[in-house]
């Protein structure tokens, strides 16, 4: 009913007005949609094909109302064709053109030029030509200072390593320790227990503003750039390496006992502890009376990585007596042990052998024929080696002929002298065809 906003029931459509499905024969057919292209600033042409062409209608769709009131029969939407020109729809938007194109082709130049303008290095949107950087520049067309960049890296490059020796001037004082400018970003710091060998009692007499010092680098610089120093180490590697030359020397020192335990004495060497066990002593059953003399000593050990300083009395008489000593020396001892192989002969703080083969050119069948315990005996020296406390002696050379020794050895022990010096010219001889 009119009026009630109900719809009228639908009534079912007849046979002959259902829609039919596309394609169907009798359907009607339609065109797909159109795309419309728009040329941008395309230049008009010339003459008659000036002349505007008509624009093309928008696309619109129908639908007709139904009456709301008594059967009707349904009107179908329709969708009006667009009024194609004489030439067609190719040749009115030239689609042709448009095959193998790309969107940038479409946009154009400028849109590529404004698309790199937010890049690095692709300039302002509004940035000049000339104002953009030329491509293919190298690191050669920027100006570029080798040297001031090297000196810059000097000024930067850390002072001081582990180990270094360094020299630096004493810029300040402090109640634990020095400061000591060594060239670095941050002065170097001394402890008061490294400034020297011993104990320091008043640091403002030995180190001076202004003195010049070498010191060895003990750690390496900080967060700050401050590297801690030692005037002690320095010294102690100093020392090491002076006493070893003297152990390699072979020489005799002087040191000062300054204290005494169980096993020995100890004494002050350049610097550094040693120590000399009591039986490398004279006098070791009393060696608590010797705290305050002075011992000549040789080395018996010197190791700086364990720290140890070995001496002994006994080995420095040793030494001085092979200082008096030398090849070709006529020497007299007495016979201080008889052996399988020949004699230990005491020349007076230091022994030598007298070999079995070395004794006489005779033939021998027991070595108390020549010699025994406690006998005088006159030799040459033939080979010393003061590093291993060895000295070759020969009796065979005083002979006159072979085995005399057996026959007349007061005789040969009387002329030893003499015959020393003809023995002398032999053993250069075989030296001589020996080298």
């Amino acid at each position: 009913m009119a009026g009630t906003g109900n719809p009228a029931p639908r009534q079912p459509r007849p046979p002959g007005q259902r829609p039919l499905p596309p394609g169907s024969p009798g359907s009607p057919q339609r065109k797909p949609p159109q795309v419309l292209m728009i040329k941008k600033d395309e230049p008009a042409p010339s003459g008659d094909a000036a002349a505007p062409q008509a624009p093309v209608p928008p696309q619109a769709s129908a639908v007709a109302p139904q009456p709301s009131r008594g059967p009707a029969a349904p009107v179908r939407a329709t969708v009006p064709a667009p009024a194609a020109g004489p030439d067609g729809d190719d040749d009115l938007f030239d689609m042709g053109s448009l095959q193998g194109m790309t969107m940038a082709d479409l946009l154009g130049p400028e849109s590529k030029e404004r698309r790199q303008g937010g890049r690095p290095g692709g300039g302002g949107a509004g940035a000049p030509a000339d104002a953009r950087p030329a491509a293919g520049r190298t690191v050669d067309d920027f100006d570029f200072d080798e040297e001031a960049f090297l000196a810059a890296l000097d000024e930067n490059e850390p002072v001081g390593t582990t180990g270094e020796v360094v020299s630096g001037v004493v810029i300040g004082l402090e109640s634990d320790g020095v400061y000591v400018d060594i060239g670095g970003k941050a002065p170097g710091f001394m402890p008061k227990k490294e400034c020297g060998l011993g104990v320091i009692t008043n640091l403002k007499e030995r180190f001076p503003r202004g003195l010049q010092v070498e010191v060895l680098v003990t750690r390496e610089q900080n967060a700050d750039g401050m590297v801690t120093i030692s005037a002690r180490a320095l010294a102690l590697r100093q020392s090491w390496e002076k006493v070893r030359q003297l152990e390699k020397d072979g020489k005799v020192v002087q040191v000062k006992v300054n204290g005494f335990n169980r096993g020995g004495v100890t004494c002050d060497l350049e610097g550094l502890r040693g120590f000399i066990p009591r039986s490398q002593l004279h006098e070791g059953e009393n060696h608590e009376a010797l705290v305050g003399k002075t011992l000549g000593a040789a080395f018996l050990e010197v190791n700086p990585e364990t720290r140890k300083l070995v001496l002994s009395e006994k080995k420095a008489a040793s030494a001085a007596r092979f200082s008096e000593l030398e090849v070709g020396q006529l020497v007299e001892g007495h016979v201080a042990s008889v052996k399988p192989y020949g004699f230990f002969v005491d020349l007076g703080g230091v022994s030598g052998l007298l070999h079995h083969s070395s004794i006489t050119g005779g033939s021998m069948r027991d070595l108390r024929e020549v010699f025994d315990q406690g006998d005088a005996v006159k030799a040459l020296i033939t080979a010393i080696d003061p590093s291993r406390g060895r000295i070759a002696l020969n009796t065979a050379l005083l002979e006159g002929q072979p085995g005399e020794l057996l026959i007349e050895k007061e005789k040969v022990m009387a002329e030893a002298a003499d015959r020393a010096n003809r023995a002398r010219s032999l053993l250069r001889q075989q030296e001589q065809a020996a080298g």
